[in-house]
């Protein structure tokens, strides 16, 4: 894939990366208006005891900017998302001015004012007149290609553009541009320095608009366009399929009418056809419904819609694809946290299939001629791994699972992805072994989707066959003679932890957690969770009871203890090493999980089991403590972990998994009543 070798140069995980500089020490944003203080705020909170200068040309910004600030930390103290102390240290060292001399020892510069070229680089003379040799300048853009803005710098290497997606201090998705004058170090960095911040970076092509403004554009002009034949709520309607709100919704909340007039018309470069709707300069907020509400529109003007809204979808995905401006896994990711859709614009062409897709394309071809259309053939969209990056270190191959909007959840396509990279290269002798880790500083990975698992409940052999068939990837790991090790760079729950402990090593920062939280769902664990920990590490038995059947949560520290993990790392680069280095030792001694009997102390249960605050399902407790003491008893590890399953079954048929998988789709606590 040339397009891989030219956007990403180094490493697909963000934090593998070495940087060659640190975190910053005080940065800058120039722009007090709309986006500018988000963004503040972002890096604020990320590194509280940094010193950040907000600076405007006007001071009723900044004292807006101040309120707005301070009312986001008191917003994140009031619902118990930040502590006190931590909002304190968040608003203190900001210094909100309109004197650009205070900025001069900054150590990152982002400019985030009107998309003006003429003011943008007033702006950029005056920064890089002031700052230090190696101090970093970005610009927030949205449209606007890196060689306009930065034509007249004196060290147009760096200097990029970092394009955040509102609200910029929640969002995750950043578009870090490379273009040719940009130093590679500068981009590394920069890809580093928002993932270490809690961000899920990009990289993409210097082109107009980039990767996923081309999308939201492009997407609410064609939306525009049709309303010489439907109302503005009849098109949200019918987007709300692909999008958690439609394009008329977003622009009246992002009062973005002149937006995309002003990208669209800067986009008629490639072609008239991408001119802006005449009608957008004349409407000031459009009359549509709040996302899912009901509103009636006939089958024959939906499918209309539905065409158009899809058509111009598939356009700019073939496009951006086929010009190399992104890869195809960030755009479906991108489009997914940046810009509310539902599904990746892949995978809903996968859900289609190619017949359907080629219909669609063909309509709009016609319906709207000169725009883009697929230069490959179908199953070149469709080659690509939805939710891992795969990085290559020292012969071993690090598996990243990126679903960070989730906690790098599984579901059954990350298995299938995970197995397929095995199957692809444990035969060659090039690659020693494998890493698994999760994406970012937060999770490893926060257990597993529900998925299908509730139209399973009350059937016993549905429930078996569904936890066998979760189990593909544990299994195939008990028999590779390549090892695998389990980096666990923060929480590791549930499924997420099933996966780990049939690694043949578990590494782990310090900041990692261990539970297994099902019980408080009324399941049990179903993939090997009651049955391999006491065969693996039998010392710590009467610990693993509690974690099964109270989810008992440990840190690392306790984990090191007990021999589950073998080195605790302080930092993600350090994590990464440690496992690399421990899978290259074990690759002509792997461990095996024992077979044979296991000796476990008794189970005492409470007579009122609980989680903490919450009263447990006292049956389901009781099944899972015979799961855990009839497959200890068995006389192999394939017979003890087909009573795991069977375990897991049997709470799946109980009134406790119902209300726990009710109470959790419905986001409240569970109340069980046996």
């Amino acid at each position: 894939m040339a397009e891989k070798k030219t956007l990403y140069q180094i490493r697909y995980n963000p934090l593998l990366i070495q940087p060659s500089r640190g975190l910053p020490k005080e940065v800058a944003i120039i722009g007090a208006g709309t986006i500018g203080p988000d963004i503040g705020y972002y890096v604020k909170s990320a590194l509280p005891n940094i010193r950040l200068y907000l600076v405007d040309v006007v001071e009723e910004a900044l004292k807006a900017a101040e309120k707005r600030l301070t009312g986001y930390a008191q917003k994140a103290v009031d619902r118990r998302k930040m502590k006190e102390d931590k909002a304190k240290a968040v608003l203190e060292n900001i210094v909100y001015t309109i004197d650009y001399d205070q900025i001069k020892n900054c150590d990152l510069v982002i400019e985030a004012a009107t998309e003006n070229i003429p003011l943008k680089q007033k702006i950029f003379e005056t920064v890089e007149g002031l700052v230090k040799d190696d101090t970093i300048i970005t610009s927030n853009t949205s449209s606007i290609p890196a060689d306009r803005i930065f034509n007249k710098m004196k060290k147009p290497e760096r200097a990029t553009i970092t394009h955040f997606f509102a609200p910029a201090w929640r969002s995750l998705p950043v578009e870090v541009i490379l273009w040719d004058k940009v130093g590679q170090e500068v981009v590394d960095y920069l890809f580093w320095f928002f993932a270490n911040t809690g961000k899920a970076p990009i990289i993409t092509d210097n082109a107009i608009c980039f990767m996923l403004d081309r999308i939201f554009d492009n997407w609410c002009n064609e939306a525009a366009y049709l309303l010489s034949q439907a109302t503005a709520s009849q098109i949200d309607k019918v987007a709300e399929e692909f999008v958690f709100a439609g394009p008329f919704y977003v622009l009246n909340m992002a009062n973005g009418n002149p937006i995309i007039i002003e990208t669209n018309t800067l986009q008629m470069e490639e072609g008239d056809h991408y001119k802006p709707a005449s009608i957008l300069a004349s409407v000031d907020r459009w009359n549509t419904h709040r996302p899912g509400a009901k509103v009636e529109v006939p089958e024959s003007l939906r499918n209309v819609i539905r065409d158009r809204l899809l058509g111009i979808l598939f356009s700019q995905s073939f496009d951006i694809i086929d010009r190399g401006i992104g890869l195809k896994e960030d755009l479906n990711f991108g489009c997914q946290v940046a810009l509310g859709f539902r599904k990746g614009p892949l995978d809903i062409m996968r859900d289609l299939g190619e017949d359907e897709v080629n219909r669609i394309m063909k309509n709009f071809a016609e319906a709207r001629p000169g725009f883009p259309q697929p230069k490959e053939s179908f199953s070149f969209y469709q080659a690509f791994s939805r939710f891992l990056l795969v990085d290559e270190i020292d012969g071993v191959k690090v598996i990243t699972i990126r679903r960070p909007q989730a906690m790098n959840a599984l579901n059954d396509e990350v298995m299938d992805e995970i197995l397929s990279v095995f199957k692809q290269y444990e035969g060659d002798p090039e690659v020693k072994g494998f890493v698994i880790t999760g994406y970012g500083t937060s999770a490893f990975s926060a257990g597993a989707d529900i998925g299908k698992f509730p139209e399973m409940l009350g059937d016993f052999e549905a429930s078996v066959e569904y936890s066998r068939d979760c189990a593909q990837v544990q299994l195939y790991m008990d028999k590779m003679n390549k090892p695998v090790v389990a980096a666990i760079n923060g929480l590791a729950l549930g499924g997420g932890l099933e996966l780990a402990i049939r690694c043949h090593a578990i590494v782990a920062m310090k900041n990692a957690r261990f539970q297994f939280p099902e019980i408080t769902l009324g399941i049990a664990p179903g993939i090997g969770g009651c049955v391999v920990p006491y065969r693996r590490w039998p010392a710590g038995a009467e610990l693993f009871h509690e974690m099964l059947c109270l989810a008992r949560p440990i840190d690392a520290a306790k984990a090191l203890e007990l021999g589950i993990v073998e080195k605790v790392a302080d930092s993600y680069g350090e994590l990464i090493s440690v496992a690399v280095e421990r899978a290259k030792s074990l690759s002509e001694n792997i461990p095996r999980i024992p077979d044979g009997k296991v000796e476990i102390p008794e189970i005492k249960l409470p007579d009122r089991p609980m989680a903490g605050n919450l009263a447990l399902s006292k049956e389901a407790v009781e099944i899972i403590s015979e799961t855990i003491k009839e497959a200890a008893a068995a006389n192999s590890l394939e017979e003890a972990l087909e009573i795991g399953y069977k375990g897991f079954a049997r709470t799946a048929c109980t009134e406790a998994a119902k209300e726990g998988i009710g109470a959790f789709l419905q986001k409240r606590k569970p109340e069980f009543k046996k």
